[in-house]
């Protein structure tokens, strides 16, 4: 289970050999602080860095890149450091941007040496910042952590180097980057041959997979650079990042199925790499939403080109008086309009033509998905069967970009969940939550919630998964009353204060109790009664009901919950819980944020596309949701 990290969190580390992978989009400079259990250094000793690559335990490259790969053993480091820091900074003279806020966000990754992603973290709300703590790992009672870190420095690598209480820090920095500028060894070995699906598109993670001892999970294919604007005056490659190199359309498409008109490989379902068809579908959706990605971020960087190019001629021309009037002026602002409007019209060809190959993998795709995965109006839940395995992700929606609306991505997370969720019932900076009334936005906020929460119980075999309900105010009793009268609660919705705290207090307890369990290796002396299968906590209407005890007790759960298999499904307008103030903001920032409506507020991991998420409803009349509790609460009573 890879960890989705934010700001302050932590996450303990099963291995203590790790490989720290770092992908900028541009040319970065890595290193690592070796610090005491206060996180000091004993001196520039303490720092690896390019000119000086490595210490027990620690490795870093020597040079910079826009991809890194740290070697860490953390049982090989001294003794006295209790903590590694993990330090990126750009480099001068490169070419490259002066600031992280200028380009997509850096993703640092921490796993294991088999390939396995053991927690990544997106490194977001950067700005003027040059150098920047990206994680540590720490040393607490016996035991490793990872925690995400994210602390940016405007100062850059010598204020970053005087804050960690190194002296000369800005000598420190010079030698620092001039050692990078000299290095000479590759900062990430090149990649073994993979061998790629019809689209082309493999996992970088696969070479590891297929030649691991067992099946780890694997993790979304991992961020890679944004497209980069060619240099004014320079040509622009329309190629598809994602396509093989070397081969023309009906080249690729000699030995596969028919090509389509515009001469590519007809698609197929489940034609990506992977152990099973689930998973390969899986991962095939992954690519159809990282390939959309890449040309939408391709094709706004040529318009992007083509207008700054566009205004360039143009200031040039009225830099001139010979050309203010007359026909040479017209001349030439008429030519750098046709070559503007030129390039504009190559990159619309070429989205055009990536998206029609887009749209018929998808139109081939979504009818093979299986239940976990499909759309609530698809027919694989007409033949719903209780299962008997869980599945390694589920869909929690859709996405699309405003290029090709009517292409839509599913949105599929891992299971177990590593994260909680939380369906926002505020306006927030919605337009369409905007046009409705607050009462109505509610209501669908909840009903949202509760196709969630069906959509979980349905793809976890019987007995494996159970749902809580917290409704302290009662306002919900027909949206669950499906839940209740088919019988698949753990128990009656939570009502009042104190039910609220009653519910919070058994589950932090056990909790608690796994969680020693699971440290001391000692699962056999759980007492009897304690059931172990995955529980879902539905909070509706939070804080109504929520003493700070309460409150407390309710982060507890969404930041150590899901290690152990509890998970929770908030439903909340933030606004309403405004008056405890920033107490409450880590737990906004663990959870993963849907919504009732449509909304612009999630990101891409590869070039930072604002992407419109559709959540997931029943179609009108439907009577699936019926039909599948059905089948859960006689698995139950049986």
């Amino acid at each position: 289970m890879t960890a989705e990290l934010v700001r302050g969190q932590n996450h303990p580390l099963p291995h203590t050999r790790l490989e720290i992978r770092v992908s900028a989009g541009h040319p970065v400079l890595a290193a690592a602080a070796l610090g005491d259990e206060e996180g000091r250094l004993a001196g520039p000793e303490a720092l690896v860095h390019p000119g000086a690559a490595a210490l027990p335990g620690v490795e870093v490259p020597r040079q910079a890149a826009a991809r890194h790969r740290l070697d860490v053993d953390l049982a090989a480091v001294r003794d006295t450091v209790h903590r590694v820091s993990v330090l990126l900074a750009l480099p001068a003279g490169t070419g490259g941007p002066t600031r992280f806020g200028a380009s997509a966000a850096p993703v640092v990754s921490v796993g294991a040496p088999d390939g396995t992603v053991i927690a990544d973290y997106t490194i977001t709300g950067l700005d003027r910042e040059a150098a920047l703590v990206a994680l540590e790992l720490y040393r607490r009672q016996g035991a490793w952590k990872v925690r995400a870190v994210g602390q940016g420095y405007e100062g850059g690598l010598a204020a970053l180097l005087a804050d960690q209480g190194l002296d000369r820090a800005a000598e420190l920095a010079g030698a620092v980057l001039e050692a990078a500028a000299e290095g000479q060894t590759p900062a990430v070995p090149a990649p073994a041959p993979r061998a790629a699906d019809a689209a082309g598109r493999v996992p970088e993670s696969e070479a590891a997979r297929l030649t691991a001892p067992t099946r780890p999970v694997v993790p979304p294919p991992p961020p890679a650079a944004p497209p980069v604007p060619p240099a004014p005056g320079g040509p622009i490659d329309y190629t598809h990042p994602r396509r093989r190199q070397g081969e023309t359309p009906t080249a690729a498409a000699a030995d596969g199925p028919a090509p389509d008109p515009a001469g590519f490989p007809a698609p197929v379902a489940g034609d990506a790499t992977g152990w099973t068809m689930e998973e390969r579908l899986y991962n095939q959706v992954w690519g159809m939403f990282e390939d959309l990605a890449r040309t939408t971020a391709a094709y706004r960087s040529a318009c992007d080109f083509a207008e700054s190019r566009l205004d360039q001629e143009l200031d040039r021309v009225l830099s001139d008086p010979r050309s203010r009037v007359g026909g040479a002026g017209d001349t030439a602002r008429a030519a750098a309009k046709a070559r503007h409007d030129e390039l504009t019209a190559r990159a619309q060809e070429a989205l055009d033509r990536d998206l029609a190959q887009l749209t018929a993998e998808s139109e081939v795709v979504e009818p093979a998905l299986p239940a976990a995965y499909a759309r609530w109006d698809s027919p694989v839940w007409q033949a719903y069967r209780v299962p008997t395995e869980a599945p390694m992700a589920v869909r929690l929606g859709d996405l699309h970009l405003p290029e090709r609306t009517g292409l839509r991505i599913p949105f599929l997370a891992r299971l177990p969940l590593a994260r909680g969720l939380w369906v926002d019932s505020g306006r927030g900076h919605s337009e369409a939550a905007a046009l409705l009334d607050p009462a109505e936005l509610r209501r669908l906020a909840l009903d949202s919630a509760v196709a969630h929460a069906v959509r979980l119980l349905a793809v976890h075999p019987a007995g494996t998964f159970r749902i809580r309900v917290v409704d302290a105010a009662g306002a919900g009793a027909s949206a669950f009353a499906p839940l209740v009268e088919s019988g698949v609660l753990a128990g009656p919705p939570a009502a009042g204060a104190a039910g609220v705290q009653a519910v919070l207090k058994q589950l932090t307890e056990r909790v608690d109790l796994l969680q020693m369990a699971a440290r001391a290796g000692a699962a056999e002396d759980l007492p009897p009664g304690l059931d172990a299968a995955e529980e879902l906590l539905v909070v509706h209407d939070f804080p109504h009901g929520f003493d700070d005890r309460s409150v407390n007790q309710l982060r507890y759960l969404a930041d150590e919950g899901p290690a152990v298999g509890t998970h929770l499904l908030l439903i909340a307008d933030r606004a309403d819980a405004a008056a405890y103030g920033p107490v409450l903001d880590p737990l906004w920032r663990s959870l993963t944020r849907l919504t009732p409506v449509p909304d612009d507020h999630l990101a891409d991991p590869w070039v930072g596309h604002a992407w419109t998420y559709e959540p997931p409803a029943f179609p009108a009349g439907s009577r699936v949701m019926r039909q599948v509790l059905d089948q859960l609460g006689d698995f139950r009573r049986q």
